[in-house]
């Protein structure tokens, strides 16, 4: 079973598609704590490390044999806090971040909350290290577009972010920083490789299950 840390219950169905179209067969539990990301927001992430790591030992104490975090705000504490549980513990992001550090050294992380630029960023720059790579990284804020978001207008929240989007030029990949984003991903216009990281992050976190 692989178990998915969600800050926000848009995600569940996002992951369960994902899993029918890629992975038929992989069980999948949701634990989903919205609290993590507004007090990470207020106090900054590692405020919620307790926090995240409780929810950690509560899956793999449910049967989880690995661990997908999903949320780009918290995904560094979650691999931290679950360094030592015996299971994998991994953030959705990293994939994502591996593809475009591999895409060009120019990279745009686009987001639509502020909290999640640093942590997107550092992870970009740490996969370039890893890799080898020179990166180069700017951000992108899309005002307006978390509002949508947590006002259940998922399309409004994603016109803003093609729109922003559709508009960067010198890139050689945009990254969608959170997972919330990845409808806009299909509908963007520009010629740039737009990444996100919700369905290389199941192949990730199915790995790591079919692997133990």
């Amino acid at each position: 079973m692989l178990a998915l840390l969600h800050t926000s219950p848009a995600h569940v169905p996002v992951f369960d598609a994902l899993r029918d179209e890629d992975h038929q067969g992989l069980e999948l539990r949701h634990f989903v704590d919205e609290d993590l990301l507004a007090r990470a927001r207020r106090e900054g992430p590692e405020a919620v490390a307790g926090a995240v790591r409780g929810a950690l030992e509560r899956a793999v104490a449910e049967g989880a044999r690995a661990v997908l975090c999903t949320c780009s705000t918290i995904g560094a504490v979650a691999e931290r806090a679950g360094a030592d549980l015996g299971v994998p513990v991994l953030r959705g992001d990293r994939p994502m971040a591996a593809a475009a550090v591999a895409t060009g050294p120019r990279v745009v992380v686009a987001a639509t909350l502020e909290s999640t630029l640093g942590p997107t960023v550092t992870l970009i720059e740490e996969e370039a290290r890893r890799a080898g790579r020179p990166v180069a990284v700017r951000t992108l804020l899309v005002a307006g577009a978390w509002a949508r978001f947590e006002a259940g207008d998922t399309g409004g929240c994603a016109r803003l972010v093609v729109d922003a989007v559709d508009a960067v030029v010198d890139a050689d990949a945009i990254v969608l920083a959170q997972g919330s984003m990845a409808g806009a991903q299909r509908l963007t216009a520009t010629p740039v490789p737009v990444l996100s990281s919700p369905r290389p992050g199941l192949d990730a976190g199915a790995r790591a299950v079919w692997a133990r």
